[in-house]
C-alpha cells in the first residue's frame, strides 16, 4: 500500500479500513494502548496534540531528549511502543550488540544539513575543512549521527579522514539539557584514530574557548556560541548557501532520526505498522499545510513565506519524505559511512533494519 499527500486513510475511513489492513488480527474496539515518544516538533504536533489519531489506538505522547530516549530502548525499561530514535545509535545497537527488540518505521523526524554544526576557534588559522588535518578537534558524543554524517562529508567531500584528525572527547556536554544525557551508543570509540579526553569538568564548548582544541563538531550550537563569546565562530558563517550547494551535488538531506516500533507489539498487532505510518505523514502534512496557508502571517520571521517557497525551489515541493525509495540513498550513505569509519561492525541494509509491511509506504 502505497500513501500519498492525495491519499492518506484518514477519521472514520482509517477505522474501517484496519480490518483488511489486520488480516486475521483486528484492532480491539477500545483502541490498543500505545506510549509514544519525541520531540515537540512541528511535523509530529498534530499527533501530540491529538488532531491526528493512530487508527485503532488510543495513545500518549512523552516529549523527551533523543539521548534518553535512545537510552529507554536499548538498556532501559522499553516500555514505549513507538519512540523517535537516534538512526546511527540504532544502527551501532543492531550491528554490535545484537539488539532486535524493535523494527524501524521509514518516518524521519529530525533532518538537519550539518555544515552548520563545525565551530572554530577564532584566531585558530582554520578557514577550511582542509585546515583541519592534523589538528585537535573536539566532540561530546563522537558516534552520534551528526557526528558520523561530519566526519563522513569532511572524509568524502574534502578529503580529510577521521584518522587524520586529533580528536578531543569532552565529558560533560553543553547541550545535555535539550538533547538528554548521551547514550552509550553515541560514545563508541573504534580502533586506529588518535584520541583524547578533555580535562574532567569541562564540556565542549569549553575545550573550545580554553584553547583545548582548534575546532569543534557539535550537533547543537554551544554554549560559548549561544552566549555570543567571540572566541568561537562557525567555520562556514554562511552555511546555507555552503549546504543548499551540497544538496544540489548530492541529493542528500541527511536523516539524523527516525521512528522505532516495538517489535512484540507488532507480533501481537501485524496491522499497526502501517497505521503508525499513516498517522506520522497525516501530522506531517498537517505541519505543511499550516506553513503554505498561514506561517507566513503567523510565524515571527518576516519573510517566512519567501524562505518556504524557496526552500521548495531548492529541494522540491515534498522536501522532507517518508519511505525508502525518496530516502535510500542518504540511508545507505550513513551506512556506508559507519561502516568504514569503524563503528558499526558491518555494512548494514535497509531490510535489516526497517519493518518489512513498511518498505513500499511513501509520502
Amino acid at each position: 500500500m502505497k500513501t500519498s499527500r492525495q491519499g492518506f486513510i484518514t477519521g472514520s475511513l482509517a477505522a474501517a479500513s484496519l480490518a483488511s489492513i489486520a488480516g486475521s488480527r483486528a484492532a480491539p474496539a477500545a483502541g490498543l494502548p500505545i506510549t509514544m515518544a519525541g520531540y515537540d516538533l512541528d511535523r509530529m504536533r498534530a499527533i501530540i496534540d491529538g488532531r491526528v489519531q493512530i487508527a485503532g489506538c488510543t495513545t500518549k505522547f512523552e516529549v523527551a531528549g533523543i539521548g534518553d530516549m535512545n537510552t529507554h530502548i536499548f538498556s532501559g525499561p522499553g516500555t514505549r511502543e513507538i519512540t523517535e530514535i537516534g538512526l546511527h545509535p540504532f544502527m551501532l545497537a543492531y550491528a554490535n550488540e545484537g539488539f532486535r527488540d524493535y523494527t524501524l518505521l521509514p518516518v524521519f523526524p529530525l533532518r538537519l544539513f550539518r555544515h552548520k554544526s563545525i565551530f572554530i576557534r577564532t584566531g585558530s588559522g582554520i578557514k577550511t575543512i582542509e585546515d583541519l588535518k592534523g589538528r585537535k578537534v573536539a566532540t561530546p558524543g563522537y558516534s552520534s549521527t551528526s557526528l558520523t554524517w561530519i566526519r563522513g562529508i569532511v572524509q568524502h567531500e574534502h578529503g580529510v579522514s577521521p584518522k587524520e584528525i586529533q580528536w578531543v572527547i569532552s565529558k560533560k556536554d553543553s547541550g545535555a539539557e535539550a538533547a538528554g544525557k548521551i547514550s552509550k551508543q553515541e560514545q563508541v570509540l573504534p580502533d586506529g584514530i588518535p584520541f583524547a579526553y578533555g580535562p574532567a569538568g569541562m564540556d565542549e564548548s569549553d575545550l573550545l574557548v580554553n584553547g583545548e582544541a582548534d575546532a569543534l563538531f557539535h550537533a547543537a550550537e554551544p554554549k560559548a556560541y549561544v552566549q555570543g563569546d567571540p572566541r568561537i565562530q562557525r567555520l562556514f558563517p554562511d552555511y546555507r548557501t555552503v549546504e543548499k550547494a551540497y544538496f544540489k551535488k548530492t541529493g542528500i538531506f541527511p536523516i539524523m532520526h527516525a521512528v522505532a516500533l516495538r517489535k512484540e507489539t507488532i507480533k501481537q498487532n501485524p496491522w499497526l505498522p502501517k497505521v503508525v505510518f499513516e498517522a506520522y505523514s497525516q501530522s506531517k502534512s498537517a505541519a505543511f499545510d499550516y506553513m503554505k496557508k498561514y506561517g507566513w502571517v503567523k510565524e515571527s520571521l518576516p519573510w517566512f513565506g519567501q524562505e518556504f517557497a524557496e526552500t521548495k525551489a531548492a529541494m522540491g515541493n515534498n522536501y522532507w519524505p517518508y519511505g525508502i525509495e525518496p530516502n535510500r540513498k542518504a540511508l545507505e550513505t550513513l551506512f556506508q559511512y559507519s561502516y568504514e569509519q569503524g563503528l558499526a561492525s558491518k555494512q548494514l541494509t535497509i531490510e535489516e533494519l526497517f519493518e518489512p509491511s513498511t518498505l513500499e509506504l511513501v509520502e
